[in-house]
Formats: structure tokens, sequence, C-alpha cells
């Protein structure tokens, strides 16, 4: 019976819900990621995330012969997109979560979304339809907005505690969501010529981890691991790696192979408004009104995104 009915799977944004899911992992991750990122500190715990996810996706990767289409070229490209974008970008990314809690952070990292967008159409000739600009525009408002009206009056969790100069909290927080947009528009010609995303995932996370390696090498010593490995430090950050770059990365690298830039970027930039949930689960106090609303625009904004995306 089920076979008399046609099924367009064609029609559906398979590319814009790919990227809609790596925000929903980005934003289970920051909550994940916290606690740990805090104990072994940023590199060490950036370092020990990606080294996991790379050994995970080579063995499945070189298992199923997928990486035998990978040219030199692609290579080169995904090892540059690699260093700037998870390197670089996720270094600056969990020093600022460390310095600024999870939802602001996410406020800075967000405008990844608006730098891709600007980064596509300078550098690939992307062009958006007036309803995807509207879309994403009210996409970075929400976000922008459940951020900053995020916390309540006299919220003391320790994930809204600031530590250290704001102004160098936001410095790499921007830091960050300027690596991740460089990175993803890196990636995204090879995408779309089919390239495969675990192969992808593999060489970017691999190529990041073994900079890390080789960064903790330095005699600097605020780069140094602050605190010994435990069993649930390690199982909750190779946890956060797998599910934000084991299945969140290779999704978004999956919605380039479809998806313009600026709209895949800014569907997986809403990850601080799905935040909010989480956090009042989390720290069982409810975020603010003005922070609901700003959810409320991202879904707007996403339903311009799905209507205006051809």
């Amino acid at each position: 019976m089920l076979a008399a009915i046609p099924m367009d799977f064609s029609a559906l944004p398979i590319h814009e819900l790919a990227a809609l899911t790596t925000a929903v992992c980005w934003a289970a991750t920051s909550l994940i990621a916290a606690v740990p990122a805090g104990h072994l500190g940023a590199v060490a715990f950036s370092r020990l995330r990606q080294v996991s996810v790379a050994a995970m996706l080579a063995a499945f990767v070189f298992v199923t012969g997928r990486w035998q289409n990978l040219s030199h070229h692609d290579l080169a490209l995904l090892m540059a997109s690699g260093v700037i974008g998870i390197f670089v970008g996720d270094s600056l990314l969990f020093t600022a979560l460390n310095r600024l809690g999870p939802r602001r952070s996410s406020i800075l990292f967000a405008l990844n979304a608006p730098m891709a967008a600007v980064l596509g159409y300078a550098n690939l000739g992307e062009t958006l339809s007036p309803l995807a600009v509207l879309g994403i525009g009210v996409c970075v408002a929400g976000v922008m907005l459940a951020i900053f009206f995020g916390k309540r009056a006299g919220n003391t969790h320790v994930f809204e505690q600031g530590k250290g100069p704001l102004w160098i909290g936001v410095a790499l927080g921007l830091g960050a969501a300027l690596g991740q947009a460089i990175g993803s528009v890196i990636a995204r010609p090879l995408m779309a010529g089919g390239l495969d995303p675990f192969v992808a995932s593999m060489v970017r996370i691999g190529v990041a981890g073994l900079c890390l390696s080789g960064f903790l090498l330095l005699p600097i010593p605020t780069i140094r691991q602050k605190n010994p490995l435990t069993m649930k430090v390690a199982l909750l950050t190779v946890g956060s790696g797998v599910l934000a770059m084991g299945v969140g990365m290779t999704l978004l690298l999956y919605a380039f192979s479809g998806g313009k830039t600026g709209i895949v970027s800014t569907l997986s930039a809403t990850s601080p408004a799905m935040v909010l949930p989480l956090l009042w689960i989390t720290t069982k106090q409810r975020p603010a009104a003005g922070a609901w609303l700003g959810a409320g625009l991202v879904i707007c904004g996403m339903a311009l995104l799905f209507a205006g995306r051809t």
C-alpha cells in the first residue's frame, strides 16, 4: 500500500535540516563541554576530543574505503579549512566558553553566520533571495535577543559567571566565529563537488588535532593541561566530541554539499536559542521572557529561510 504513495524526497529541504540538526548537536555540546573544558583547559580539552573523534572517523573511512577518491588538491584545502575553522576556531571558542559561559560565548559564535554569508557572496559568488536574506536577518536578531535577554536577575549559576576582562572574552568569541566562517567557505566548493562528508570531517578534525598536539609541546604555561584527566572528564570530553564533531560537523559538511553558505551557516548558528531550554533543565532557572521571544524569532527566521532557499 505504501508503495502506491508517490514520495518526492527531492522536495525536502534535506541540507537545511542537516544544518539545523548540527545546531541541536552544538547546543547540547556547549553544556556538556563546559565542565571538562574548565577542568582540562581549552587547548588540552580540544586536543583530546579532536584526536579521539579523528581516530574514530579514520577507522570508519578506511574500513569502508571512502578515502580513495580524495585528491591531493582536496586534501590541501581541507587541511587549510581544518586549521582555520577547527584548530583556531575551536580553541578560541572554548577559551571564550571558559571566560564567558555557554550563553554569552554562543552569541558571539553565532555571528559566524553573517560572516559566512558575506564571505560566500564575495568569494563564491553566491546569491540569496530577498526572502532568504530576510530570514538570515530575523534569525540573527532572534539569536541576539535570546542571548542578551537570556539571563534572569539574580542568576548565580556557574554557567552565568564570567572570568577575567569582558573584552578579552568578546575578542576570543569573535575570533572563533571568523575562523568558523572562513573554514566553511573553504570547504563549501569541495562539498558541492561531491566530496564524502565523513572523509572531509576526518581530514579537518585530524589536522586540527595534530596542530593542537604540537601546540601543547610549546613551553607556554597558560596552554598546559590544568588538572589530571579523570574517567568522568574523559567520557564527557569524548562524548562532546562525538556529538559536536563526529555527528554535528559531518552533518554541517553534508549541508554544504547542497545548501548555500549563508543559509546553512545561519541555521547551524541557531544553537544559542536551542540552548535556552537545555539551560532551564540544567540550572533549574527559567530564562527570561525576552529570551523566549528571541527563540520565537529564530523559528520565524528558519521558516523564511526554508521558504526562500531556492
